[in-house]
């Protein structure tokens, strides 16, 4: 079975922190329960990438793929790409409310 390299690109980090702190005005226990899942979730990359969706329905080619991330009511929604066979990258993390990726 091969494993993935998970890395984040500057633009994914900054949404992160924007998910966050979005949370943490409210209520940190929250913020910090909703960092630990969407960090655990992404941890499925590492073995199973192609198991999550194709963005914008394969229109993009089967390597830009989206994981939704179940929380609360709602969750994220993470656009990662698979590059080679050794390396993931998320691209953009979203609220699934949020209208598109920033």
């Amino acid at each position: 079975m091969n494993s993935y390299r998970v890395r984040f690109t500057p633009h994914a980090e900054a949404d992160l922190l924007r998910l966050y702190d979005f949370l943490l005005e409210h209520d940190l226990d929250t913020a910090e329960r909703a960092l630990a899942v969407i960090g655990q979730a992404l941890k499925l990359l590492e073995q199973f990438p192609f198991s999550c969706r194709k963005a914008g329905d394969g229109q993009h080619g089967p390597r830009l793929r989206e994981m939704v991330i179940p929380f609360g009511a709602a969750g994220y929604v993470a656009l990662f790409e698979i590059e080679d066979a050794s390396t993931v990258t998320i691209l953009a993390v979203r609220h699934q409310r949020e209208n598109d990726y920033h």
